[in-house]
């Protein structure tokens, strides 16, 4: 992601034409490129930040699925993001920051072991008012991505909740 944004602010390239344009052949691009393509700074910082956690939190307790869990997150909620969002150009991680939050805080819910939970816990209080970025409140944040990447980890930490961690 910094080095997308580095390239696109050193080299004046707009990137953005490789973000996600729904229903579009040349659009679809995006599903692989969107989430390493970022507006501005802040909007950079805004998915860092909370990747830098959310990131190694997965990894480090969930290890045996973290892998599947994170590219399910970038995968599956940019193809939802493709295939149902409004035409508009979609860029950005934060659908794959909603798709981790979403997972850690509802896998300690649907697993109900201790340690599970502690973390479900403590992302729901870092991370919970994250479910309000999933209603359309402003036309240029994509509302889409937040909700396909919070479905996309609901879902996986239902389908998941069984495995070996």
């Amino acid at each position: 992601m910094w080095l997308a944004f580095a390239v696109d602010f050193l080299y004046g390239y707009d990137l953005a034409i490789f973000g996600i344009f729904p229903r579009s052949i040349i659009g679809a691009i995006g599903i692989v490129t969107a989430p390493l393509i970022h507006a501005n700074p802040v909007h950079l910082l805004s998915n860092t930040v909370p990747l830098l956690f959310l990131g190694p939190t997965l990894f480090f307790y969930y290890h045996k699925i973290a892998s599947a869990v994170f590219l399910r997150c970038y995968f599956i909620t940019n193809l939802l993001v493709w295939f149902f969002a409004r035409p508009y150009l979609h860029i950005g991680a934060s659908g794959l920051v909603y798709g981790l939050a979403s997972f850690l805080i509802f896998f300690g819910f649907f697993r109900r072991d201790f340690l599970s939970l502690i973390i479900s816990v403590i992302v729901l209080l870092l991370y919970g008012s994250i479910f309000y970025g999933i209603l359309p409140a402003n036309s240029n944040i994509s509302w889409e991505s937040h909700l396909a990447g919070g479905v996309v980890g609901m879902v996986t930490a239902v389908q998941f909740r069984r495995k070996r961690i």
